[in-house]
């Protein structure tokens, strides 16, 4: 193998371990929403506004998330999904 084909193979390996390991890493974990710092939330919000990570603009944002242990959500103040989609869908009909 020369030098070009020892760098694919290496890149190839990599991106194979990581999309293996990945759902491996979210398993015992949940989307817990309301507890991410602004610049802090792990990917898109509720609202549809943006859909990367680090993208919420205020502290404990309701429509942002982040993955934490499952069963901690809601000891450290957060929402899980359904309930915070029901608060999200409230405050649209508000106004």
């Amino acid at each position: 193998m020369n030098k070009r084909q020892t760098i694919a193979a290496a890149a190839l390996a990599m991106a194979l371990t990581t999309a293996v390991t990945a759902p491996v890493q979210a398993a015992g974990k949940e989307k817990c929403y309301g507890i991410a710092a602004a610049g802090q939330n792990d990917c898109g919000n509720l609202a549809g506004t943006h859909s990367c990570a680090g993208q919420s603009t205020v502290d404990k944002d309701p429509g942002e998330w982040k993955l934490v242990a499952k069963g901690s959500c809601e000891t450290m103040g957060g929402m899980l999904k359904a309930e915070a989609k029901e608060r999200y869908e409230a405050a649209k009909k508000k106004g």
